[in-house]
């Protein structure tokens, strides 16, 4: 098992192509040809955190947070970053970030968040713009099926919970092969005419590479013609935060009691009680500020997030109940539900959940 056999696992799931502008993910130390022995799952990668990957003789960090965040200009050890990234590199072991690519899987961080507080109906908060590609293709008549067929297996052609997506329309094209020329159909010099079938297919960004080159391997013709656009649509499976609600509402004291509960929290800022019931939740692990208006929007009774300051709190404005529970403490159980995903796909490898507490944040 290398170490790009697991990045491969875990990509299929949540693909980086879908990871934040700002962020830095992806094999941030080491070599993807590597032989895995085991994997450390941890929340951080902290010095402490390195020391425990060296005792339990794991040779990759999985972690969710990227610990080389901005550029390195030096590697002397002078901040608790070169110093985990020099004793990883001292050690052989590499390190990987998933970060912002697992926040905007429809089944990572904030779909973990709403399992562990038991919320049902869950559904994208802020899809993701931008995402969704369509193929514009034309194909002899006669193969039509079987171009079909292999876009579908590339991956291409879903739709939400539908698959095999797509329109065809028949048609004749035309095309005259100069001299250069070595057509599959048709004669150099002359003008062919041949009944087509005009294929529209769409597909995820991340599948372009796949679906061109089955495009490519399975047309006849020499020169493919083809078009692939960038649609505005939304997809409703990829983007951050959730919306989801309870089965049975509940009053904001017995809401914010089961929120302390479910995530282990001593203490929960708040906006002012509305005396309503809460029934739909909004969630978005780790720094949550920018989608308070997406929670209002949303028609939410409360949002559940992280690191908001003194002024965010205003805009709740007597609309919603806003819990800020920490940003460590909202992101927990990420590298359970990634110890999860991954063992699911690799059951015999040993991935191991990390148990080194990297919260900076101290409660008195």
């Amino acid at each position: 098992m290398l170490i790009k056999d697991i990045i491969n696992a875990l990509e299929e799931d949540a693909p980086l192509h879908y990871a934040e502008d700002f962020d830095n993910v992806g094999l941030l130390v080491g070599n993807k040809n590597t032989k895995a022995t085991s994997a450390l799952i941890t929340l951080d990668t902290t010095e402490n955190v390195v020391e425990e990957a060296i005792a339990k003789n794991c040779n990759l960090i999985i972690s969710f947070h990227p610990i080389i965040f901005k550029g390195l200009k030096s590697l002397t050890g002078k901040n608790y970053v070169e110093r985990a990234v020099l004793k990883a590199i001292k050690n052989d072991i590499a390190i990987y970030a998933i970060h912002t690519a697992l926040d905007n899987y429809k089944k990572g961080v904030n779909a973990m968040l709403c399992d562990q507080l038991g919320l049902i109906n869950q559904r994208i908060l802020i899809p993701q713009k931008q995402t969704i590609k369509k193929l514009t293709t034309f194909v002899p008549k006669a193969e039509a099926e079987q171009l079909r067929n292999a876009l579908f297996n590339a991956g291409a052609g879903s739709i939400g919970n539908y698959n095999h997506c797509s329109f065809n329309v028949e048609g004749v094209g035309t095309f005259n092969p100069n001299e250069d020329a070595n057509p599959t159909i048709g004669n150099k010099g002359e003008t062919h005419y041949e009944n087509e079938t005009k294929i529209g297919i769409t597909f995820p960004k991340h599948l372009e590479q796949k679906v061109l080159e089955t495009l490519f391997k399975t047309h006849s013709y020499e020169e493919v013609a083809y078009e692939v656009t960038t649609l505005e649509n939304t997809n409703q499976n990829i983007g951050m935060g959730m919306i989801a609600e309870f089965e049975t509402a509940m009053t904001e004291v017995d809401f914010l009691n089961h929120l302390k509960q479910k995530m282990k929290v001593s203490s929960i800022r708040h906006t002012q009680f509305l005396e309503k019931p809460i029934k739909k939740v909004a969630v978005l692990g780790g720094s949550g500020s920018f989608a308070i208006g997406n929670a209002k929007a949303s028609g939410a009774d409360a949002y559940v997030t992280a690191d908001l300051k003194y002024h965010d709190f205003f805009q709740a404005e007597n609309n919603i109940l806003i819990a800020d529970i920490g940003h460590y403490e909202s992101e927990q159980y990420t590298k359970n539900g990634l110890v999860a995903i991954l063992t699911k796909k690799i059951p015999n490898f040993a991935f191991v959940l990390s148990n080194t507490n990297t919260n900076p944040v101290k409660y008195f």
